[in-house]
């Protein structure tokens, strides 16, 4: 089930999306809960309930006409308001290769727990436009991830009953302005400014029913679900990107099991796989010169258009666009 939400009279609405069109949730059943919020508040009631109705539209017992084109929709992040947004670590491909680049040996803590930071959930966003200050064109990168948003309430969760707590999985921009995360990393806090103006989820959910025929299992010495889902990057039609989910190291359920430890995880919070294998410019960039000192860098510009595709998820596309503002930070520094 692709559950969607977006904007109508100024309020966030949920829906399902088949082929092509919306459905409001009162169209499936008049219980259901109106919004993303709502429905993973009460996921245990609403999520079978909503199923039903999906069923009910394929088979024709809910009519086309009582949905809408998808089109006619103004689109939000399927999760409008997370209660708080983590991103994990869990390629070790991506991070060997940018420590390799930056001639540093892999780290082995990889390895042995996986880890994740704190970002800026109210700074999340969907499909559209992702408004930049001047600072953030310094060395401003996508970053190809998948994400998941908890739906139920857990504290200490064990990895081997974590996917239980998992709504499902969506497609996730973690935004990076370069310049101002390596600043501010080198006082070992952060990522702080270089991540906390943008990310981008979307463009719905995909709950984890649809998604078992993709099913793989961890690799060897882990616990928890894994899907062969190929994730590619898109940059104004160009490919720049191609990984796969599978390739995961630490699944969703270790990332969990890590979050929950002494915490309790509410309905409504958003967990970023980490960057894939090939997923960023930083990585691109650094392998590119590695291989030829005169490899020219590339960055995101005002007015491109980034499209990131996962088999089964969609596909979730920005544009860039500068805001009329010449401030800066770091013109500022002392």
């Amino acid at each position: 089930m692709k559950l969607v939400s977006y904007l109508r009279e100024g309020h966030d609405q949920l829906g399902i999306y088949v082929d092509g069109y919306l459905y409001d949730m009162e169209v499936l059943h008049p219980d259901l809960p109106g919004n993303m919020n709502m429905f993973l508040q009460y996921w245990d009631d609403s999520y079978p309930v909503a199923l039903r109705g999906e069923q009910m539209v394929k088979n024709g017992q809910i009519s086309k006409d009582r949905g809408f084109a998808i089109e006619d929709a103004y689109i939000l992040a399927p999760v409008p308001f997370p209660a708080s947004c983590r991103d994990g670590y869990a390629f070790r491909q991506h991070v060997a290769a940018a420590r390799r680049n930056r001639n540093v040996p892999m780290i082995p803590e990889f390895d042995q727990y996986p880890i994740f930071y704190f970002t800026n959930h109210t700074s999340i966003q969907g499909p559209g436009d992702i408004v930049c200050m001047p600072d953030h064109f310094e060395k401003l990168d996508f970053e190809l991830e998948a994400s998941i948003v908890i739906c139920r309430a857990g504290r200490n969760i064990h990895a081997e009953n974590a996917d239980e707590y998992i709504g499902g999985l969506m497609i996730m921009n973690d935004m990076s302005a370069r310049r101002l995360q390596m600043e501010e990393m080198l006082l070992n806090l952060g990522p702080a400014k270089g991540k906390d103006f943008s990310t981008v989820i979307g463009p719905w959910l995909v709950t984890l029913d649809e998604l078992e025929q993709y099913e793989v299992p961890a690799k060897e010495g882990h616990t928890g679900k894994n899907w062969n889902l190929r994730m590619q990057c898109r940059v104004n039609g160009v490919q720049v990107s191609d990984g796969n989910l599978g390739d995961m190291d630490w699944t969703f359920a270790e990332i969990i099991e890590r979050c929950s430890y002494g915490v309790t995880l509410h309905p409504g919070d958003v967990i970023g796989s980490g960057t894939v294998g090939t997923g960023c410019f930083l990585e691109l960039n650094g392998t590119g010169k590695l291989n030829n000192p005169d490899y020219n860098e590339q960055w995101l510009k005002d007015g491109d258009t980034v499209e990131l595709e996962i088999d089964g998820l969609g596909i979730l596309s920005n544009t860039i666009v500068a805001e009329p503002n010449e401030y800066s930070i770091l013109a500022r520094k002392k």
